[in-house]
């Protein structure tokens, strides 16, 4: 049975939230599972209190009410320590390219710390799933382990279910690689600048992904309209987002000047 081959440790992990919105909505639960190149596992799992309440809908899928988060430390109370747990590890999880990690990085922004998880290779297991099968994760877990799965919408079940799915894979397609980086690059479709995907990298350079310059480059609209990166930075966007055009508008500023960039 093939094996993930790991170089450095990786962590599989699962939020539950407030909402769907990545940039506004906030984690009322956490599970980290970290698994070592021996084979180790260790686990981080911790309920957050998110300092704004819970829809009642949102309640509804994944069980976690305001009474149940009242007692809990904030994200900022552990961010730090989460962070610092987590250094130097690869990433992995099941929809987590496109939610969690772009959930996650906001709360490290807001805590004060400064994320940059560009030189780590993410896992995302439904990627596999839809590219081979397309179903969901009770779906996949049922599939490819011939289980049910049980407590579903609790963070620490998903991506137990998660990194079992990612296992039965390995044993059934040999054209995905076992490898970290070789899963990193077969789980993503494109390659994209911010977590939220806003900016997109099109032929060397970052390019809107949305709007009404979609498609147009970033450097090219900030020459032209330098009131839109002042617009970008006022309106409702992530903060991860204007983290990056913040960097690409200061690359600009530095090779007008004449220096090195």
């Amino acid at each position: 049975m093939p094996k993930l081959i790991l170089k450095r440790p990786i962590v599989f992990f699962d939020l539950e939230t407030t909402g769907t919105d990545n940039a506004k909505d906030r984690i009322v639960e956490l599970a980290f599972v970290k698994i070592s190149p021996d084979g180790k596992r260790d686990k981080y799992i911790k309920r957050v209190n998110p300092g704004m309440p819970i829809p009642a809908e949102v309640t509804a899928i994944h069980g976690i009410s305001d009474e149940d988060v009242k007692d809990c430390p904030s994200f900022k109370q552990i961010a730090h320590n989460l962070y610092d747990w987590m250094k130097g590890c690869d990433l992995g999880g099941y929809n987590s390219s496109k939610f969690d990690l772009p959930v996650l990085a906001e709360e490290f922004l807001r805590a004060g710390v400064d994320v940059d998880f560009t030189e780590r290779n993410m896992i995302d297991v439904q990627q596999i799933f839809f590219k081979k099968e397309a179903r969901t994760l009770s779906a996949a877990y049922s599939f490819y382990c011939n289980k049910e799965l049980e407590n579903a919408h609790s963070a620490e079940a998903d991506i137990d279910a998660t990194i079992d799915v990612l296992e039965a894979q390995l044993e059934r397609y040999d054209d995905i690689g076992n490898d970290v980086v070789s899963l990193h690059k077969f789980t993503h479709n494109d390659e994209y600048v911010d977590y939220a995907r806003r900016i997109v990298m099109k032929d060397g350079h970052p390019v809107f992904n949305f709007g009404k310059h979609k498609g147009k480059k970033v450097e090219a609209i900030f020459t032209s309209e330098p009131q839109y990166y002042d617009w970008m930075m006022n309106a409702d966007f992530a903060l991860h987002t204007k983290q990056k055009i913040s960097e690409i508008l200061n690359r600009m500023k530095l090779r007008n000047s004449g220096l090195k960039v």
